[in-house]
């Protein structure tokens, strides 16, 4: 058992005020891996008086001074790369070689485009008609709030622009995926992180997200997570008035035309969407078949589903692991049933857990078809291994279909032709599309139209969502 009882406030590891015991649960094995204790709002008190008496110092420090702190930290978890496979593997289930390969080099990859913006960025300019200095200044203290689904991807996005940007910050990373911020506080550490600068109280969000987002000493609430959650932060945050960054859920559209490879486009819609076991809320879950092969890509989608492995996360290989817990388990099996039950035709998957795996939070991968714009399965985020697929007559339809959606987080689409590739993806309302199987780079600007959020995070964009603008006239 992994003790983890501590907080990382103002440089040193103390004790919670009122201990009160968390147990971390390995979703594999269903069995207890580590215990934290939950913070409360006095604990936020502490680590917020900690990061605004270190502004002052950290807001006045150099380029060169923010640049050589991000080098240290980045050299560090390069070393320790292996220690963030584990921790990721253990507290989230994620299969131990997508962690390696995905998980764990998202920290790398936004430390190293954090650094890079930071390099690039010009903190001073005149104004375009001259007369004025422009200025680029730290916005203050930051609270910050991460998911559990990509753990360390999220903490690096937030962490390290806000320390590039000149800002002090407290984290509250999610109380059942813990053991990544943890250990990137320890890196932190071992970096000469200024104390104060960066601080860490685990907790849940009525007891220390609510008093972070509502606190008078923190300046800016940068939170990714659930819309309904992200409403919650927005409201605790109005009365006193600070920026809200937003990067919520999604229900990604993926449109596949008649010219498109059709077993490329499949396979690559499939493997995206099962990806992380379903748990991104950028996965393209709404699969959009231009009707002239829809049922080709139908049948080619339940062989790819019925091929999809699922397996220990302890094991090398390639294949999906569980999700994160019992309650999201329970909600991905009424999505499940509320699917069967509305009439869509279930391809692959279905209710209950994988054959051979009566222990861990296993879901099998799934696959409806025959389902409209108007099923639950189609207008609500479930988070798990479950595609829906949608069939449409013209170009025009497939667009309207895409953009009829609360979410606008993200949009794929799969075709040969140029210029309908052009003319589409200006059309779809969402933060990213995706052409034929592009991925995103870490400093390309990630977040969301509509009830996916506002800002954007990702290198140079993701600082300026830190700085404030000052105009120096005369």
């Amino acid at each position: 058992m992994i003790e983890k009882r501590q907080f990382y406030i103002d440089g040193t590891w103390v004790e919670p005020i009122e201990p009160n015991d968390l147990t971390v649960i390995n979703p594999a094995t269903e069995q207890p891996v580590a215990v934290i204790s939950l913070g409360t709002a006095a604990d936020v008190d502490r680590a917020v008086a900690a990061a605004q008496a270190a502004f002052d110092t950290w807001s006045q420090t150099s380029v060169e001074e923010r640049a050589a702190l991000l080098e240290r930290v980045i050299a560090i978890y390069e070393r320790r790369s292996g220690e963030m496979d584990e921790a990721i593997r253990l507290e989230m289930g994620a299969p131990i070689d997508f962690a390696r390969e995905q998980q764990t080099p998202a920290g790398t990859g936004h430390l190293q485009a954090t650094l890079e913006a930071l390099r690039n960025h010009r903190f001073e300019k005149p104004s375009p008609r001259g007369g004025s200095l422009l200025r680029h200044e730290p916005i203050g203290v930051c609270g910050l709030i991460t998911p559990w689904n990509w753990p360390i991807n999220q903490i690096a996005a937030k962490v390290a622009p806000a320390l590039a940007a000149g800002c002090t910050m407290v984290l509250k990373p999610s109380e059942i995926a813990p053991l990544s911020a943890l250990l990137f506080a320890e890196m932190l550490d071992e970096a000469g992180c200024p104390a104060g600068v960066f601080n860490l109280v685990n907790g849940d969000g009525p007891g220390v997200g609510a008093a972070m987002s509502s606190h008078p000493g923190i300046d800016m609430m940068s939170f990714t997570g659930s819309t309904r959650a992200g409403i919650s932060v927005t409201q605790n945050a109005a009365e006193t008035v600070k920026r809200v960054a937003l990067e919520l859920g999604g229900k990604s559209a993926n449109l596949v035309f008649a010219d498109a490879d059709l077993e490329t486009a499949l396979r690559f819609s499939l493997g995206s969407c099962f990806s992380n076991t379903g748990q991104s809320c950028d996965a393209p879950t709404r699969l959009l078949v231009e009707q002239s092969v829809y049922e080709d890509a139908v049948a080619l989608a339940g062989t790819i589903a019925a091929e999809t492995r699922v397996g220990d996360p302890a094991r090398p290989g390639d294949h999906v692991g569980p999700v994160i817990s019992d309650l999201q388990y329970e909600k991905i099996q009424g999505h499940i049933e509320r699917g069967i039950a509305d009439g869509a035709r279930l391809v692959a998957g279905g209710p209950g857990k994988p054959d051979g795996f009566e222990t861990g939070y296993f879901v099998k991968p799934t696959v409806f078809a025959d389902v409209t714009n108007e099923m639950s399965i189609a207008r609500n985020e479930i988070f798990g291994p479950v595609l829906v697929m949608i069939p449409f007559e013209t170009e025009d339809e497939a667009i309207a279909m895409a953009n009829d959606t609360p979410y606008g987080l993200a949009a794929y689409l799969q075709t040969s032709d140029p210029e309908r590739a052009k003319r589409v993806s200006r059309k779809l309302r969402a933060g990213s599309v995706y052409i034929n199987g592009a991925s995103p780079d870490w400093d390309v600007p990630f977040g969301g139209y509509k009830q996916s959020g506002n800002g954007r995070e990702y290198g140079e964009f993701g600082l300026e969502d830190f700085l404030e603008l000052k105009a120096i006239t005369g």
